[in-house]
Formats: C-alpha cells, sequence, structure tokens
C-alpha cells in the first residue's frame, strides 16, 4: 500500500512593507507626542493641581513607572500566545488614549480635583477619595496602553516586510531608521511645547493636546487595518522558561533518590 503523504504548505503573507509604514510610524509618533512630555510632567500635576505631598507625589508615579516597565513583559506574553500583536496595541491604543481622556477631565473639571491652595493657607485640602480613584482609574488606562504599545510596536511594524527578500530587508532598515527619527522628534517636542503649555498656561489646555493627540494615534493606526500583515500568535518563550522551571522543581529530588538507588546497588554487588 502507498502512504499518501500531505503536503501543507503556510499561506506566503502578502507583505504591503513601506505602504503599511506611515500608518505605524504614525501612530508611534502620535503616541509618543501625547504620553511622554506627559508622563516627564506628572510630578508637577499632582503636587500643584491634586495638592499632593512630593513625598507622596513621588511614590505614586514610581509605583506608575515601574508598573508600565512590569507590563510589558505581561503584553508581550499575552500578545505572542493569545491576542497577537495587532489586536494588542489596538486595545492598547485606545486604552491609552482613555486615559489621557480621563487625566484632561480631572483638570478640566473642578469637581475632579481638590481647591486650590490659596498663598495665605498653611494648609491644601488633599483629594478626597473619589477624585483618587478617578485620578488612579486613568494611571490603569495608561499603564495597559504603555504595556501593549512599547512590547508590539515596534516588532509589528517589522511584520510588514518580506525578511526573505532583499527589497524587504532594506524595508526594515528603513523602518527602523524612520521610527528612531519619529521617536527622537516626538520626544523633543514633547518635553520642549507640551510641558510648558501644562506648566505656564492651562493645566486643561496641556493635557487636551496630548488626548487629541492620543486620538490621532488611534485613527492612524486603525486607518491601515486593512494592508497590515497580521501574524498569529505562535506561542511566548516565557511559557517555555516557566515550564522548565516549574519541571526542574518537581524533580529537584530526583538526582538525590537516583544517587541513593545506585550506592545501594554498588554495595549489594
Amino acid at each position: 500500500m502507498e502512504n499518501n503523504e500531505t503536503v501543507t504548505t503556510k499561506k506566503e503573507p502578502n507583505y504591503r512593507g513601506v505602504k503599511a509604514m506611515p500608518f505605524v510610524i504614525g501612530n508611534e509618533t502620535f503616541e509618543k507626542l501625547g504620553t511622554i512630555g506627559t508622563s516627564s510632567n506628572l510630578l508637577v500635576y499632582l503636587t500643584t493641581v491634586f495638592n499632593m505631598s512630593s513625598i507622596m507625589a513621588t511614590n505614586v508615579l514610581n509605583i506608575f513607572n515601574g508598573t508600565c516597565n512590569f507590563g510589558t513583559l505581561i503584553g508581550a506574553f499575552l500578545s505572542d500566545t493569545y491576542l497577537g500583536r495587532y489586536t494588542a496595541i489596538g486595545i492598547a491604543s485606545i486604552s491609552s488614549f482613555l486615559g489621557m481622556l480621563v487625566l484632561t477631565l480631572t483638570a478640566a473639571i473642578p469637581k475632579l480635583h481638590p481647591p486650590k491652595c490659596k498663598s495665605d493657607d498653611s494648609t491644601c485640602e488633599g483629594p478626597s477619595g473619589g477624585q483618587l480613584t478617578f485620578l488612579f482609574g486613568g494611571f490603569v488606562l495608561l499603564v495597559i496602553g504603555a504595556s501593549g504599545i512599547r512590547s508590539c510596536n515596534l516588532a509589528f511594524g517589522a511584520d510588514q516586510f518580506n525578511p526573505n527578500t532583499e527589497s524587504g530587508k532594506k524595508g526594515t532598515n528603513s523602518f527602523f531608521n524612520w521610527y528612531y527619527f519619529t521617536f527622537t522628534f516626538a520626544m523633543t517636542i514633547s518635553l520642549t511645547v507640551i510641558v510648558y503649555v501644562q506648566s505656564n498656561l492651562n493645566w486643561a489646555i496641556g493635557l487636551g493636546i496630548p488626548t487629541f493627540l492620543m486620538l490621532l494615534s488611534c485613527t492612524f493606526f486603525f486607518i491601515g487595518t486593512r494592508i497590515y500583515v497580521r501574524v498569529m500568535p505562535e506561542g511566548s518563550p516565557i511559557t517555555s522558561l516557566v515550564q522548565t522551571l516549574v519541571v526542574a522543581f518537581k524533580k529537584r529530588k530526583l538526582m538525590g533518590t537516583i544517587r541513593i538507588a545506585l550506592s545501594t546497588s554498588n554495595i549489594s554487588t
């Protein structure tokens, strides 16, 4: 009898390369314009608008920044294992926009932040529980956004180019060049213009501008949906690492048992 062998070939993705690059770069640029300056100026915002002490504001920001950095591991794991990079970036972009919107509302609506300190008062009224809950809710949304965008954006852009062709390799190099150029440009503008507006003009306007930029970031990303190459999740190396550690822990006494058995057999012989 002859064995019928079924050969399954993986369909080659329709790489759009340069056509998809402006949407990915646009998403990253507007996201950085909206978040970098605001994140660097949050200490001033918490101490001047929410009347927090410097120690409390610093602790809040340390927890926020640390959670964002740790969240990238979770975002990468969920992207590689379940969601895929496109879905992860889409959810993260919307979450970042909503987080910036919440921060803008805390500055624009008087009931969402404590009253301004008077110059002749030695003590200031601090934020209420409801005001802090609303503020921290915005921080949670920003953490979700940072966790998805930071861990997936660069790799998602590289997915749009065919790594097996010369033009694809050149396109990938071009993407990385534009990515870091626009990243530096966005960081420069965000840390100067937006920070100046927030600190010297008006906090509601200074936070409203990044919120609008985050809306543009979401718009740019979803406009390119039809031309993106979406790599399906194939599992995360973190899963294999954890499985290895678990197996090693469960079998930690196995070598001792083997050595005892070998020594017993040697004595008996």
